[in-house]
Order: structure tokens, then sequence, then C-alpha cells
């Protein structure tokens, strides 16, 4: 046994505090695992066709079915719409689609979706502002391809330019940094979750003599926050950088796709000296599947695509096979709900989002919400199980609710009062009180006794 096993411990927030410093929640691999699994099992050479295996994987799926309706009703903390409806395209998931190499081109493989997936790609590129002849792009298998490639463009473009991105960036950002074995800079943050560009243009002037590949987040992961990509671009520009030493990516993921549709939000627009977008599809558009849009300029597209023969194409993504069917549930949300659609969601994500951040707030509950961002931040809670339950994503002492266009304001109430009742036992009726989080939200959001 080690000394730190021979120390009493309890939970705190997730973790353990050992002497009184508290430490992190554990995630030791071969602990932290699922405690089910459904065994594959294969039937004897001599089994005859009685209909009892195929009976069995039925009630099987009958009772997964029944947990995926569960789990649903309690979804909260992470970023994907649940409230989608594709009947419709049941007759095509018998047909395996794979949508080979460049979208732009066809290949000798013919069972693609490629049709749909450029007019997807399309109407992207017109929200962004690119002409079609401008440029390139493909339907990725998640958001996270979608910054790899994004910022691999920027490394081919700048061989030897250095990475600068927040420090609260997606983990796929400084995944890629270490897969192309790229220099990377952390920026500093404001408290809001956004780039800090004083720090950034500190970090930018140690290096003049290398270019920049920055990485934009339109709506980070834990706080919801939108870098200010004007003022990144000044930055830029004030620190001697020219719009041909620097490559702009942004991390649109959530919120980029939200932001278009938000009264007197700022741009994202190809108008603007960046080089590529990405957003995720089965976040808020709400793709049953992982996917996302990847767009950029034709320009840079010709230093990193390569013919393959064996296609009959030429290929620059990054994965070689892609999801066939993702395009065609873009393509079909797109038509059904369309410009308006979407404006009238986002405005009741938003809506919604401002009513939580109340509830929470008249509750003495610390939250705080970003001006643009449906993602309300709040104290974590001290049970396990009740994040659990809700599907909360956390971080240090902070969690998050994500309001999508499936969180109703039902739903929200019934998670508010289960809190309510929650942080009465946590906190003994007031006896004990609740953690300062003045350090991640701000004192003007924390609600702690030395706050309030």
């Amino acid at each position: 046994m080690s000394l730190n096993d021979a120390q009493p411990r309890e939970v705190v927030n997730g973790g353990t505090s050992v002497n009184g410093k508290e430490k992190p929640r554990e995630i030791v691999l071969g602990r932290n695992v699922h405690t089910s699994c459904h065994e594959v099992t294969e039937p004897d050479d001599d089994d005859e066709v009685t209909g009892e295996r195929e009976a069995y994987m039925a009630s099987v799926l009958a009772r997964y079915r029944k947990s995926l309706l569960e789990r649903t009703k309690h979804h909260l903390g992470y970023p994907y719409n649940l409230d989608f409806d594709y009947g419709a395209l049941s007759q095509l998931q018998h047909f395996s689609i794979n949508n080979l190499g460049d979208p732009f081109i066809e290949s000798n493989y013919g069972v693609h979706s490629r049709q749909f997936e450029v007019g997807v790609l399309d109407w992207f590129a017109r929200l962004w502002e690119l002409e079609k002849k401008e440029y390139w792009g493909y339907i990725t298998n998640c958001g996270t391809e979608g910054n790899l490639h994004g910022i691999l463009v920027g490394r081919e473009v700048f061989p030897d330019g250095i990475l600068y991105a927040s420090c609260e960036s997606h983990y796929s950002i400084f995944k890629a940094a270490r897969m192309y074995r790229m220099d990377c800079e952390k920026v500093n943050t404001l408290l809001s979750g956004e780039i800090d560009c004083e720090d950034f243009k500190a970090k930018l002037g140690l290096h003049k003599d290398k270019p920049a590949i920055i990485n934009v987040n339109i709506g980070t992961t834990v706080k919801g926050a939108v870098d200010d990509l004007d003022l990144v671009i000044k930055t830029l520009e004030e620190t001697g950088f020219t719009h041909d030493r620097f490559y702009i990516h942004c991390d649109g993921a959530l919120f980029g796709l939200m932001m278009p549709f938000v009264k007197l939000a700022p741009k994202v627009s190809f108008k603007k000296p960046i080089g590529s977008v990405s957003v995720s599809g089965h976040k808020f558009v709400g793709c049953p599947m992982p996917c996302g849009v990847q767009i950029t300029r034709l320009e840079h597209i010709n230093a990193l695509s390569r013919n393959v023969e064996y296609l009959a194409s030429r290929d620059a993504t990054i994965m070689g096979s892609r999801n066939g069917h993702a395009p065609l549930f873009l393509w079909y949300t797109l038509n059904r709900k369309g410009y308006r659609g979407f404006q009238k969601e986002v405005q009741k994500c938003l809506r919604n989002a401002h009513y939580l951040k109340g509830r929470l707030t008249i509750a003495g509950i610390s939250a705080m919400l970003n001006e643009l961002s449906s993602t309300v931040v709040f104290e974590r809670p001290q049970d396990e199980e009740f994040t659990r339950k809700w599907q909360l994503a956390c971080q240090g002492n902070i969690a998050h609710v994500v309001v999508m266009p499936n969180i109703t304001i039902d739903k929200l109430d019934d998670f508010v009062d289960e809190l309510i009742e929650k942080r009465a036992i946590w906190y003994g009726n007031g006896k004990l009180h609740s953690p300062c989080v003045a350090s991640d939200i701000g004192e003007g959001n924390c609600l702690c006794v030395l706050h309030k």
C-alpha cells in the first residue's frame, strides 16, 4: 500500500481530499470502465434456426431503446440537439453509402451521396460569404476532424508556423499540435473564457520571425465564450503580422452555426482574413450521428491534396472512407428548417438559457451566462450520482448546461427543482456554505457568503 493509499479520503466535487488538499477525480485505465457489457455469443455449428436467438437479440435491443429514452430525458450537459425526426430517410438505411475522396470529383465508387454533400457545402459557403469557385470543403466524421483538418491546412501553408490557441480551446486543437509536431503557444483567457488578446500580443511578440497559425473559438467548450475575431486580427496586424503571414482557423463546433442567427452578433466571414471554419453537424443541427462541416479556401488545398489512382479521384481529407448518410441528414434538415427555422431555434435556446440562469440565481446558486452563448455555467454539484443522472459536463469547481432546441422549460424546471432539493441535503439546510467560484465565473456571478 502506498503512502497516499493509507491516507483518509473523501469525495469533494467528484475528486478526493488528502490531508485537506483537494485532488481532481482520478481517471485510471482499467478502473473507470463501464460496469456492464452485452457479450457477443456466437451460435453453435449445430444451432437450428428456431427464432430463439432473434427473440433474445430483439429483447436486448428493446431494453437498450428504453434506456436511451430514459437517458435522453436527462440530457443537459453536452451540446447535442436531440430534437429530430428523420423518418423520411429510413428508406436509405439499407445502403452502404460511402463518400470516398474529394466531394467535387467523381470516383469509381458509385454508391455515394456527394451530390447532397456539395449542396450542403454550398449552403455553408454562402453562410460564411465565400464564393463557390473560391472554396473547398467536405463533411467530416466529427467536429474534431474539422479542427484537425483546419490546423493541418494552416501547417501546410506555413510549415514553420507556430500554433496559438487559448487555454480554453477544445482538446482537439492541442491533439493536432501533438500529431503534427507543431510548436504551440497556449494563450491566457479572460474570466469569460474568451482569449486574452493582451497575452496573445505578448506571445506573438516572442516569435515575430515565424508565421502564426491561430485557432479562434466560436464558443468555447466549457463556458461557451466567443473569441473576438476582429480583435484577434487587429492584434496580429498591430504586432507586425501581414495577412500573408498568418492563418486563422475558426472552431465553431456549436455556436458557429448559431451566431449567424443572433441579431447584432459579430460575423464569421471569409471576407475577413480567415483560412477555415468548422462546425459540428450533430450539435445544433441535430444529426443523429457524429459529423461536421469543414470549409477552407480553395487556394490552400493544392498543397494538401494528392491524386489517388485507386479511387480515380484526389483526396485532401483526414479520413479515407466518410459516412455517406451524414450529408443526407444535413441536407434534409437544411431544406426542412432553412434560415428562418434556425433563427427561431437559436432565439428559443438563448431565451431558455436566460431563464435557466435566472432560476439558478434566484435560488442562490452561483451561475454565469456569456452574452453570445446558450451555455449556462454554475457551481459544480456535490453528488456524482446527480451529475451522472443529468449528464452534466464538469471541470474543476464548475459544471454547465448547454441549452439546445430539445431542452424545454419543463425539463429545466425539473432539473433546478431537483438541484435545489439536493443542495438542501448537501449544505445541511444552510448550516454549511456553498463553495466560492468567483475565480471561475467572476465575483459578480458568485453567490457564496463572501460575494452575495
